[in-house]
């Protein structure tokens, strides 16, 4: 796969309001942990490598776990996340796939006991953030950093 172009070199000022608008999204006080998970599950739905390498990363870097990591995919049959967790990832996708879903208000409802309004708000456009970032990534073919164990593959 080859890069389509760099967006950073050809747009600076717009990627530049993108990075502080992201910055901003992360700072409304959602836990990083679960602002992680958000962008990984987002990411492995929209098939974005380059946003699932950085946000693995980082939630490991926050301490969040290899197996929780490994079973994002599959965190409904999981007991590993918590229920506010559970609530997120469930909005995550039904907006991340919101042409489906069309948001049901069963998944709003599950954020509810979990979330104050507020919070959802945040996650809402968290879950926006990453969405977007996912498409400049997919779009522009962003690849992500290549390991020497990777490159022998």
């Amino acid at each position: 796969m080859k890069a389509r172009m760099n967006p950073f070199a050809v747009a600076p000022d717009a990627l530049k309001s993108m990075m502080e608008y992201s910055g901003k999204v992360s700072a409304l006080g959602l836990e990083s942990n679960l602002q992680e998970l958000v962008k990984i599950r987002a990411s492995q739905l929209n098939g974005c490598s380059f946003c699932i390498h950085m946000h693995t990363r980082d939630a490991r870097a926050h301490g969040e776990t290899e197996e929780r990591i490994y079973l994002l995919d599959g965190w409904r049959e999981s007991p590993l996340y918590t229920e506010r967790e559970r609530a997120a990832l469930g909005w995550t996708e039904t907006l991340t796939l919101v042409s489906q879903t069309h948001a049901p208000d069963a998944d709003y409802d599950a954020l509810k006991p979990h979330f104050t309004e507020e919070e959802i708000v945040s996650l809402t456009l968290l879950i926006g953030l990453i969405n977007t970032w996912n498409r400049i990534s997919v779009g522009f073919r962003s690849m992500h950093p290549v390991t020497a164990r990777s490159e022998a593959a």
